[in-house]
């Protein structure tokens, strides 16, 4: 009997440690949300034609350093508190970064009604994801080496194209991405459900970086099929 008991007891204490960790991290990816939507405004202000005219290779290697150094320092920093202000100040320069396709869209006539469509759609992907993995008992963790792997094979795809530049090849790839990311999002919420990712700070960087992708791809798609005269 008393076997039981403290088998109920470690399993409640589990629980409530997932449950905090998934609490904390929604509270964490909302809260990234204000200075990502500085750091776009920044950056929609920003000239990055003539950076991109200037040195397009230079700026695709600084972007790849940039935003892979912060995450290293984030992961390096997630059981402290700098490793709060530092997923923030990585958020803000996502929101930069999200400058140039926010740019081309406001150019085109119904480019604010793509944004909000775009956002709403990521939206929605996310809670209709976050309720499945959360509330399923299946475990998906399955997905990790054909997220991993697919993952590899669209970075491949995107050098590709940054250098032959295909359309087709480009929608092709954030259709893919698109969906990748939904795995992504479907994969990470479940590993903190099963007590798998216990980290709220890289749980958030994770989904933060899995709806950025989702959101610019989703865009990306339609302004190519949707976008109007500019």
């Amino acid at each position: 009997m008393s076997d039981d008991i403290q088998v109920l007891g470690r399993e409640g204490v589990a629980l409530a440690t997932e449950n905090k960790v998934l609490r904390n991290t929604y509270a964490m990816l909302g809260m990234t949300m204000i200075p990502t939507v500085i750091g776009a405004v920044v950056g929609i202000n920003m000239n990055f034609a003539w950076m991109m005219a200037s040195s397009p290779i230079m700026v695709f290697i600084g972007i790849f350093a940039a935003v892979y150094g912060m995450t290293w320092l984030i992961a390096k920093n997630a059981n402290n508190a700098a490793g709060v202000w530092l997923l923030f100040a990585f958020t803000f320069i996502m929101g930069v970064l999200l400058g140039p396709i926010l740019q081309y869209a406001l150019n085109l006539s119904n480019g604010a009604q793509l944004i909000g469509l775009a956002a709403g759609g990521t939206a929605i992907s996310f809670l209709t994801l976050a309720g499945v993995a959360s509330n399923t008992k299946r475990d998906f963790s399955f997905m990790g080496k054909f997220l991993t792997i697919g993952f590899v094979v669209i970075i491949a795809a995107i050098l590709a194209n940054f250098f032959f530049k295909i359309p087709a090849l480009s929608l092709t790839i954030s259709a893919v991405v698109v969906l990748l990311m939904a795995g992504y999002i479907l994969y990470e919420i479940n590993q903190i459900v099963r007590g798998g990712q216990t980290n709220y700070i890289m749980a958030t960087m994770s989904i933060y970086m899995s709806l950025h992708n989702m959101f610019t791809n989703l865009l990306h798609l339609l302004m190519a099929f949707m976008g109007g005269d500019d």
